[in-house]
């Protein structure tokens, strides 16, 4: 019998979580969007400490060219609860995405966010699959037209 401890077990769904989800870190749609997603266990908005230094290494890379991007913050949920509470959970995940973006150095004014919940999910719900790739905050960055 294997018994895991509780890290073990995260480390475990976060590894398995980016085999089942790979995202493209630059949009097929337009070449210049950059964007960078934060996956979460289901109701939860703790954001594990390898996605936290993917993000600032993330991060690292764009600090010299900031501000030529405008940053936004889209948080999502998969339909597993209610709109209310997918609508508070989608506040905390963005709210935790947005704390490791101040320790970077990114003030919060220059960050907008949409909180979408359970509401216009991009993945199916249907499968598990979908709940795990719509359960996710997506840091987006667009370059500014000067």
């Amino acid at each position: 019998m294997i018994v895991f401890n509780y890290r073990s077990q995260m480390v475990m769904r976060y590894y398995l979580l980016a085999i089942a989800v790979s995202v493209p870190l630059i949009s097929a749609a337009q070449d210049s969007l950059i964007m960078k997603s934060i996956y979460f266990g289901g109701g939860s908005y703790y954001v594990d400490p390898l996605q936290a230094q993917e993000l600032y290494d993330f991060i690292d890379q764009l600090l010299p060219e900031l501000e030529k991007y405008e940053i936004t913050i889209t948080s999502h949920t998969d339909n597993i609860g209610g709109k209310e509470f997918n609508h508070w959970l989608s506040k905390m995940r963005s709210g935790a995405v947005l704390e490791h973006l101040n320790k970077k150095t990114i003030p919060p004014d220059k960050v907008r966010v949409k909180d979408w919940g359970m509401e216009n999910p991009i993945y199916d719900n249907r499968s598990l699959s979908g709940r795990l790739r719509n359960r996710r905050v997506d840091v987006v960055f667009t370059p500014v037209v000067f």
